[in-house]
Parts: C-alpha cells; structure tokens; sequence
C-alpha cells in the first residue's frame, strides 16, 4: 500500500517480476536494483510495462474473485485539488471533474467483483466554507451528476438504488431537485447500493439522531430503555443500510474526517497514498485483497 506500491510498471522492480524479462539479450539488472534497457526503442519498453501491469491487474482480479469480497465498502474521495497542481491542471477546480470521472470506473469495479453496497463521502460540513467559486463549481457537477446517475443505463440496468444523505438544506434548489431526480427513478431497486455524502458531517448526524430521540422522550413516545445501539442506529441517515465492512481513504490521509462516526465502530481501514483521481484499479483490488487477508474479531 502507499505510493511506493504504486509503481508498478516503473522500472524499479525485483525477482519474479517483469524486471526479469529479457528482449534479445538487451535487459539486465544494475546494481541499484534498476532494469536497464541498451537499445529498446521507448514505445517496446511502454509495451512491456504496460503488459506486466495488466498481467498483475488479471491476476489480483482473479485472486479477489476466489473468496467473499466486502458487502459494503465505504470510501472517503480525497485528493482532488492536490491531483490537478499536481499533474499542472490548468484549473485546480478540474481536478473534480477527474475526480467524478473515477467514481464512474469504480463502480463499474464494484459491479465486476460484486461489492452490493458503495457509499462514498463526496462533499462534508466542513467543506462548505472553501472559496465561493469551488463551491458554485461543485455544486454545478453535483446538479449535473445526479441527473445523469438518474438516466444511466447502467443504474437501471444492474437494479442500483441511490440514495443521498446529509443536510439538505446546506444544498442549493437545482442540486436537491436533481438528489429528488436520481433517487426517486431508482427508489424500488434492490439489488445494489450506492449512496453519496453530500453536506454531511459524522457529528452533525449524531447530534441531529439525539435531538430526534429527545423530542420523542418529550412527547412521551420513547421511553429511556427502549434506547440502545440497535435504536440509535434506526435514526441515523443510514437507518435501513449495514455498517460499512471496509473502509478506503485516499491521498494518503490516514483519518476518518468526520465521515460515519458511528457506522465505522467495527470496520477494517485501508489507506492508499494516491489521489482520488489517481486511483487505479490495481489500488481497488489490493484494498480487498487486504480485507480478505484480514480476521475481524469484533472486539472478541
């Protein structure tokens, strides 16, 4: 994991890898570990780097595949700004146009190693106070994006329900009326999941769950010891979905940020030092490969 996983197809490689291979006698391995190439053309070493990097991408997908993947993957999309500044972007605000294009390729891996449920953190409390210009500029891409999540073949076709969750009235009119638009095309599917954070904080929720709970007791309508976890979790935004199996975060980070605070009490954690933007499939299937790998304990 991390950034030193991501150079696979670099040249810097090990035994049993493609560093090994051999064109006509041209190849060897220096002392610092390097492959040197004498007289391969860049477009044959492109060639070889890029087979060996789908040789590993076939192989990790068919080691995913050979046993139970996570039911509900839960990521947090970091990294968008950093991509494009660092990429030289024009215009950093581009960076989450690249940003929403990968959310499209990762579902599209999910439907292909049957992940049921994806919930992804795309826009919190917090961020409501970056510049005016960013702002208008999302909310534009979130207006836009839930209209086309409402028309998309692939949604009906695969029977996935949207939903969106957070504090709506943070949202300007045109992005709740197009939330409306994808969630009610999609309101009686059932066999995947995706939702998206949008205005949401983890505490916010929590706050607003108690303040539901307190009004109840008020109104005579819940009694103390009718609270516990079980009815906690039915007033949470997330009341009818299971509690995330794995978590991802990207661009390095290694934090929660306010996302599913009470929903992450048993998860599995994975870090990735790649941008969102930047994430590959590769990334995706060692993320699951590692929860495979790992035994949940709950705390036994």
């Amino acid at each position: 994991m991390g950034r030193k996983d991501a150079n696979i197809g670099a040249s810097k490689s090990g035994p049993g890898t493609f560093a090994m291979l051999r064109q006509g006698g041209r190849e060897w391995i220096n002392r610092s570990g390097l492959v040197a190439i004498r007289k391969v053309p860049p477009d044959i070493s492109k060639i070889i780097s890029d087979a060996a990097y789908q040789a590993y991408e076939r192989r990790l997908l068919h080691q995913v595949k050979q046993t139970a993947v996570p039911h509900h993957v839960a990521i947090i999309m970091d990294g968008n700004r950093r991509f494009a500044r660092e990429i030289g972007l024009g215009n950093i605000l581009d960076g989450h146009v690249k940003g929403r294009d990968k959310l499209e390729e990762v579902l599209e891996w999910c439907l292909e190693v049957g992940v049921r449920i994806l919930t992804v953190f795309a826009f919190s409390t917090e961020n409501i106070h970056r510049p005016g210009q960013e702002i208008q500029h999302l909310m534009h891409l979130f207006a836009e994006n839930f209209r086309r999540v409402g028309d998309d073949d692939r949604v009906h076709r695969h029977k996935i329900r949207v939903s969106v969750f957070g504090n709506r009235e943070l949202l300007p009119p045109e992005v709740i009326e197009a939330i409306e638009y994808a969630e009610g095309r999609t309101k009686d599917y059932d066999q995947y999941r995706f939702n998206v954070a949008v205005a949401y904080g983890g505490r916010e929720e929590i706050l607003r769950a108690i303040r539901d709970v307190v009004q109840d007791a008020q109104a005579g309508k819940v009694d103390a010891h009718d609270v516990d976890e079980k009815f906690f979790s039915k007033r949470l935004y997330t009341a009818d979905l299971p509690d995330p199996d794995l978590v991802l975060r990207t661009s390095g980070e290694e934090r929660i940020s306010n996302f599913l605070l009470w929903q992450l009490a048993y998860s599995e954690l994975y870090f990735v030092d790649v941008y969102w933007p930047g994430f590959r499939k590769i990334d995706f299937l060692r993320a699951l490969r590692s929860y495979q790998m790992r035994q949940r304990r709950y705390g036994e």
